[in-house]
């Protein structure tokens, strides 16, 4: 059975392959040079403190879309 026309989701770009041995390496390099996590940090200085709790990610099967939607979810 074909689910496929059953989900609603937005097209993107994305590829459907991650290719993420070559393409991780590049976002470092970029994060790094451009001190995303150092920007992060000093846009937060003066928050509140907060923790979310959260369990492994794909504990009852792969990793999949909806792990993705359900932290997006969680941390808006």
């Amino acid at each position: 059975m074909d689910y496929s026309k059953t989900v609603n989701l937005p097209a993107t770009d994305f590829p459907m392959k991650a290719n993420l041995p070559q393409r991780e390496p590049e976002m470092l390099k970029l994060w790094n040079s451009d001190k995303i996590y150092e920007r992060i940090l000093a846009s937060r200085k003066d928050a509140p403190l907060y923790i979310l709790h959260d369990g492994p990610p794909y504990a009852n099967g792969h990793i999949h879309l909806g792990h993705a939607l359900n932290k997006i979810l969680k941390d808006i």
